[in-house]
């Protein structure tokens, strides 16, 4: 069964740079909380590592995201397409930008799709000037990608902000009801709003949740498994988020999970592929 990681962070280009690797004391620590111990293509910082552990996880690729962010450090676009480019058929390349000024971030779009990437990815609560989901100024990009059928992913959950209002799930209920045709993932899954996130993707269709870390055994990991066992099959989306916890740690706790055998195709794949629009 092929297999995509919804959230992988290789051990290479800009990745180095950010805090995941370059403090990797307080990533371990964070790993532990998790109860899992580090994965050691992450402690090596290791491609080949890495590599071998997605063979052995059984995952076919990984989804890369640029990130411009000025609490967590930027990955650029062009780092994302090497990354692609060196190890094809291995990761996918999503896209990011600077919603500071609208016009340069529709160029950076535009870029992003030149360049190959699928969708574009917003972190607005860990940009330099913090911005909430709804901030009117980044309408603009929410309008234009849903013109294009460019998905957006948005990182809403976790630490995705100076405090917890940042990743209240009322903000992207605005957005998914506002852009009714943009497919919006949801990445770290609004954790800790836990059932408010549910109810706002059981009643927005182009919402999807990629809890990630946040699953694993975390507070409310039981809900998202009962949503990815019901109205939520078709809109969950497997990811590790490496280097956080090891792709091949994070595929065998997944699998113990009590989820329906027949859905795995579509949580761990399919749904993935539809998102991205790359499903036939």
């Amino acid at each position: 069964m092929a297999v995509i990681d919804f959230r992988l962070r290789p051990p290479v280009k800009g990745f180095l740079d950010m805090v995941m690797y370059a403090k990797a004391e307080r990533r371990n620590g964070i790993t532990r909380q998790h109860g899992m111990e580090p994965a050691a293509s992450a402690q090596a910082k290791s491609m080949d590592q890495l590599l071998a552990e997605m063979d052995a996880a059984g995952v076919t690729c990984g989804v890369v995201m640029g990130r411009c962010s000025g609490l967590y450090g930027s990955v650029s676009n062009q780092d994302v397409a090497d990354i692609v480019k060196t190890w094809p058929g291995r990761f996918i390349g999503v896209g990011s930008l600077d919603p500071a000024d609208r016009r340069k971030a529709i160029a950076q779009i535009d870029e992003a799709l030149a360049l190959g990437l699928k969708a574009i990815n917003l972190e607005p609560g860990a940009y330099a000037q913090p911005l909430y989901t709804d901030d009117r100024r980044l309408y603009p990009i929410y309008a234009y990608c849903e013109d294009k059928g460019i998905p957006v992913t948005i990182m809403a959950g976790g630490s995705a902000g100076p405090d917890l209002s940042y990743t209240n799930p009322v903000h992207v209920d605005r957005v998914a009801g506002d852009f009714p045709e943009l497919r919006i993932a949801l990445t770290h899954g609004a954790w800790p709003w836990v059932h408010e996130i549910l109810h706002v993707a059981f009643r927005r269709p182009n919402i999807y949740l990629s809890p990630d870390q946040y699953l694993c055994n975390m507070p409310g990991m039981d809900d998202y498994v009962r949503a990815a066992n019901g109205f939520l099959s078709d809109r969950f989306l497997y990811a590790s988020s490496y280097p956080f916890i090891g792709v091949k740690l994070y595929a065998d706790w997944f699998r113990s999970l009590p989820i329906r055998a027949e859905l795995l195709p579509q949580l761990m794949h399919g749904n993935a592929m539809r998102f991205l629009g790359l499903a036939g």
